[in-house]
């Protein structure tokens, strides 16, 4: 799909929903994509005739972060766009590795746009970004689920994860900065072979043709059946539930016990979700080892990261721990 901003603000307006004269903020670290998001959100906004809100994040994992923040941020501000700096704490910056950025920059983000009362933060994945994370994933052993990769939209700490870029390749979003003249910097660490995504990268590049269409062949498929495979955990769970509150879920347990761990554990990280924000993730190994113990005849309590699951009869009760 070409990049532009007719094609742009009609997917935009399609796929999302916003509150009058919306007040949005917009992940920036200066790359291209970001910027040509940046760019693109900007023409749409003042057709809104709402706010736009920038925000950088100084990981402080490479020599001359503070100066590129910096840099950035005079940039944007001489172009009268808001801008914001948010730096990552040294007590949070432990295994500084990638995993760990990504969680420190959303926890950033999120708590951010929380207090100030920013429903939407915009983020600059593209459609590259996932297929390298659809090959990553299979790499990694991903299920279904899992290989789905990255959504146009998700929500993290209570706020909705915007990603409008994720119908445009790479090349169309360098097209766009191109012809409209929007500056940008290169992060040397999008290169650095010591990171799995980086050879990734390389590896998507650099492969025949043939492999690299069978892999989005693949990729294909799993997106087309992302949705019919949704709708049958959530159906096969909603077949199961006995009662449910605000506070507890109950299930039949004799039903659940018949299924395939695999849908079981699905089925559980739904019901986690049901009680929590996306961002509290729960670890499928964790999950198992529930499973392992609901099958045992002593089982009859267990803490699922908060979640308290208990047996009453031919039940499983699900609820929140108190605090």
């Amino acid at each position: 799909m070409k990049l532009n901003n007719y094609n742009f603000q009609k997917n935009l307006n399609k796929d999302f929903s916003f509150e009058n004269n919306p007040s949005v903020a917009v992940a920036v670290s200066g790359g291209p994509d970001s910027m040509a998001l940046l760019y693109l959100i900007t023409n749409w906004i003042k057709i809104k005739k709402g706010q736009i809100t920038v925000l950088i994040v100084d990981h402080k994992l490479r020599k001359h972060s503070k100066e590129e923040a910096n840099s950035i941020y005079e940039f944007l501000t001489s172009k009268k766009i808001k801008t914001r700096i948010l730096n990552v704490r040294k007590n949070n910056l432990i295994k500084k590795n990638m995993n760990e950025a990504r969680n420190n920059r959303y926890n950033l983000l999120t708590n951010y746009c929380r207090k100030k009362n920013i429903l939407h933060l915009f983020v600059g994945h593209h459609l590259d970004d996932n297929l390298e994370t659809f090959v990553y994933r299979k790499v990694s052993g991903s299920d279904f689920e899992g290989l789905q990769s990255i959504k146009n939209k998700s929500v993290n700490n209570k706020i909705i994860i915007a990603r409008p870029l994720v119908y445009y390749k790479k090349d169309e979003i360098l097209k766009y900065n191109k012809k409209n003249s929007i500056p940008f910097i290169k992060d040397e660490s999008n290169h650095n072979l010591k990171f799995t995504r980086p050879i990734i990268r390389k590896f998507l590049n650099e492969t025949d043709n043939s492999n690299l269409s069978q892999i989005k062949k693949d990729f294909e498929k799993i997106k087309n059946y992302s949705s019919i495979y949704n709708s049958f955990i959530s159906q096969i769970l909603i077949k199961n539930i006995k009662l449910i509150k605000k506070k507890y879920i109950i299930l039949n347990l004799e039903s659940i016990l018949i299924l395939d761990e695999l849908i079981i554990t699905k089925i559980i990280i739904k019901i986690y979700n049901f009680f929590f924000h996306k961002n509290s993730f729960v670890r499928t190994k964790k999950v198992n080892i529930l499973i392992k113990e609901i099958k045992s005849k002593n089982f009859n309590k267990f803490n699922l990261k908060s979640m308290i699951v208990q047996k009453h009869n031919n039940s499983l009760i699900f609820s929140k721990k108190n605090n």
